[in-house]
């Protein structure tokens, strides 16, 4: 096993484990997390012997989304400010090269999947989640936007008037209302999620990697109309965003623990 800080990284047979690993913030995604799951891409990618990668969290929370207070604590530019190097610039490639790996990837998912943990399990192919697993993308709750594509991969999983309420209520969902929705493939008990996860990785370690491998080219290749250009738009309209007072009020409602007061500025 791999340490990276706030990731693992674990190969068993022909199966990859990645694991965020900072339970004490529900898995908050930072800058460091990004840059260390690239790093564990470009180590695994050219293996091929590989046929699948699962990506798990913990018990309480996959991952509860960007660590907002690192982001307002940055100096450097790369907090919740728009543009190249920033978090949302970093968090689409991070997430265009997780959904272009070579091979099946699994979320096998347990407690929160919110905002940035939701855009995590957007990228993946298949997911298997625990029966009190809940999926949010959250980002309505303190006035923030999307910056990790679910905008844009959201309405193209479960379709655009379940992905509307979603967006615009900020509301989390059950894994069984994610199943009947076409977002998860599986629900099983919690304690069973990375067992299920491990035997469909097995199934497909039968399989030809190769032949996986094109499989998957040929799954992206099908729905990758218009999606550069309505990822660059989420983009655009981040970086409208970020100099907005009310991105501002949400981020500071989520650290002090209370009601945003939003002034529509």
């Amino acid at each position: 096993m791999s340490e990276f800080g706030t990731i693992t990284l674990e190969t068993k047979g022909r199966t990859a484990w990645i694991r965020l690993n900072r339970p004490a913030s529900l898995n908050a995604l930072t800058l460091q997390t990004i840059d260390e799951f690239e790093r564990a891409l470009e180590i695994l990618h050219d293996d091929r012997q590989l046929c699948a990668l699962v990506i798990c969290g913990g018990e309480r929370a996959f991952s509860a989304g960007a660590d907002l207070k690192e982001l307002q604590e940055r100096v450097d530019g790369a907090g919740y400010q728009s543009g190249p190097g920033s978090f949302t610039d970093r968090l689409n490639c991070f997430l265009c090269k997780l959904e272009e790996f070579p091979i099946p990837v699994i979320a096998a998912v347990r407690g929160w999947a919110l905002a940035g943990g939701l855009e995590i399990v957007l990228a993946c192919d298949l997911v298997i989640a625990g029966e009190r697993a809940r999926f949010g993308d959250a980002h309505a709750n303190y006035g923030l936007l999307p910056g990790g594509g679910s905008s844009v991969r959201l309405p193209r999983k479960i379709g655009p008037t379940r992905a509307r309420e979603m967006m615009f209520t900020g509301d989390p969902y059950s894994a069984a209302t994610m199943k009947e929705a076409g977002l998860v493939n599986n629900v099983v008990a919690d304690d069973a999620v990375e067992t299920e996860a491990q035997k469909l990785s097995e199934k497909l370690g039968q399989r030809s990697p190769t032949g996986l491998r094109r499989m998957k080219t040929l799954l992206l290749s099908a729905t990758e109309d218009f999606k550069p250009v309505a990822l660059e738009a989420e983009q655009r309209e981040w970086s409208l965003h970020s100099t907005s007072n009310d991105l501002r009020e949400g981020i500071a409602a989520f650290r002090e623990k209370r009601t945003p007061n939003f002034t529509g500025t």
